[in-house]
C-alpha cells in the first residue's frame, strides 16, 4: 500500500530578509541610475558622472543600512514591549486572558466548548506564546531582525548600484543616458520578477510595477539635469 507524501514550501519565513533585499537592490539601481542620468543630462563629463555615481553608491548603502536598522529596531522594541505587557497581564489576570483566547478561537469558527478546551490546553502548554501568536500576531517566523535587515539592505543596495555604474563606465558619453536607462529598466524588470517569484507571487506584475517607478524616477532626474544644464 503506497503512501503519498506532501511537501509544503511556504514563503512567509522569507519576509524579513526578502523585503530588505528587494528594497535595497531596487533602491540601489533606481537611485544610482537616476543620479547618473541627471548628472549626465546636465552636460557633465564622464569623470564627474562616475564620481557622483560612486559617491551615491557609498552614501546610499550606508543610508539604507542605518534606515533599515532604525526602523526594524523600532518594530522590535514594540514587539518586546507588547510581550512584556502580555506576560504581566497573564500573571495578573489569568482568567480574563483565558477567556480572551477562548473568544478568539470561537470567532475563528470553533464552538464555544471546543474553543475553551483549546484555550485551556494551549495556556497550559505555553500561555505567553499562544497570546503572542493568536492575539497579537507575533511569532518567530515573522519577527523583526534589525541586523539582518541592515546588512542585507546595504549589500543589495551596493550590488544594485554597481550595475548602472558599470554601464556608465563602459558606455560612450554621447549615448550614456540612453544606455543607462535601457540597462536599468531591464535590470529592474528582472529584479521585480525574481522578487515576486521568491515571494510566491506572479512575476509579470512584479516586473511591471518596479519598472514603472524606475522609469519615472529616471525621467524626473533627467528633466532636472537638462534644465539646470541649460541654465548653467
Amino acid at each position: 500500500m503506497s503512501r503519498l507524501t506532501h511537501s509544503e514550501v511556504h514563503m512567509v519565513h522569507r519576509i524579513g530578509w526578502l523585503r530588505a533585499a528587494v528594497l535595497g537592490a531596487n533602491d540601489g539601481i533606481v537611485s544610482t541610475a537616476s543620479l547618473l542620468v541627471g548628472v549626465a543630462a546636465a552636460g557633465s563629463g564622464k569623470p564627474e558622472i562616475l564620481v557622483a555615481g560612486l559617491a551615491g553608491l557609498m552614501a546610499g548603502a550606508m543610508s539604507m543600512a542605518a534606515g533599515e536598522y532604525v526602523s526594524v529596531s523600532s518594530q522590535t522594541d514594540a514587539e518586546r514591549a507588547d510581550t512584556e505587557r502580555e506576560r504581566q497581564e497573564i500573571a495578573e489576570h489569568p482568567d480574563h486572558e483565558m477567556k480572551e483566547l477562548s473568544d478568539i478561537y470561537e470567532a475563528r469558527g470553533l464552538d464555544r466548548h471546543l474553543a475553551h478546551l483549546v484555550a485551556e490546553q494551549l495556556t497550559a502548554h505555553d500561555a505567553l506564546g499562544a497570546h503572542l501568536r493568536d492575539e497579537l500576531g507575533i511569532s518567530d517566523t515573522v519577527t523583526a531582525r534589525p541586523v539582518q535587515a541592515a546588512v542585507v539592505s546595504a549589500l543589495t543596495f551596493a550590488v544594485g548600484a554597481a550595475l548602472p555604474l558599470l554601464v556608465a563606465l563602459v558606455a560612450p558619453l554621447g549615448v550614456m543616458v540612453a544606455t543607462i536607462a535601457v540597462a536599468t529598466l531591464v535590470a529592474l524588470a528582472a529584479l521585480g520578477a525574481v522578487g515576486a517569484t521568491a515571494g510566491g507571487a506572479g512575476w509579470l506584475r512584479g516586473a511591471l510595477r518596479v519598472t514603472f517607478w524606475g522609469a519615472l524616477a529616471m525621467a524626473a532626474t533627467a528633466a532636472v539635469g537638462a534644465v539646470f544644464g541649460v541654465m548653467a
